[in-house]
């Protein structure tokens, strides 16, 4: 009897913490010597070709620099990499079915009324994003490495919560690199 009482918040809690993650998935050259890549700059001509305003692409930027900073890597105009972005974004439709409960006495849940349970089915609907990071050798102009993220957007009007998403995303992307530098526990 006390799962059902837990159950709820659970559901709830499962849900809220959905809404948060980011889906994080790379590939890279093999080939690639990362260690030699110590200095970067932001592939203008790339970068112009996201479809997203220029203020996303400015705080998207931001992330980057910040993240690759902290890597050990230096902004340069002689750059090892360099950057480029790329942004898809889609509607994501989730229907959830609640036909979950008792079906006759005093009930529990939502609305104890009716007999107990969640009953119909609920739809939510949100955005959903997908951030592309690519470095490229400066010298051979091949791709090296590809991060991809894709995430639920923040559609509010909040500036700081949209930056933190945002700071949220490219941290998840750019934990991955360079390739090997992550440690299993």
């Amino acid at each position: 009897m006390r799962i059902l009482k837990v159950l709820p918040v659970i559901l709830i809690a499962t849900l809220l913490t959905s809404c948060t993650s980011v889906r994080v998935a790379t590939d890279y050259d093999r080939e690639a010597n990362f260690g030699e890549y110590q200095s970067f700059a932001f592939f203008k001509p790339g970068i112009d070709k996201a479809e997203i305003s220029d203020l996303d692409k400015k705080r998207i930027l931001r992330a980057i620099d910040s993240e690759l900073s902290a890597k050990g890597m230096k902004k340069s105009e002689d750059p090892n990499v360099l950057v480029s972005i790329f942004t898809k974004e889609k509607e994501r439709v989730d229907v959830y079915n609640n036909n979950f409960g008792w079906g006759w006495g005093w009930g529990w849940g939502w609305n104890p009324w009716w007999g107990g349970g969640f009953y119909g089915n609920n739809v939510a609907r949100s955005t959903e994003g997908v951030l592309y990071i690519d470095l490229i050798d400066a010298k051979t102009n091949e791709l090296v490495w590809q991060g991809i993220g894709s995430a639920r957007l923040i559609t509010s009007n909040n500036i700081d919560k949209k930056e933190a998403r945002i700071r949220e995303i490219v941290k998840e992307i750019m934990a991955e690199y360079p390739p090997g530098a992550l440690t299993s526990n």
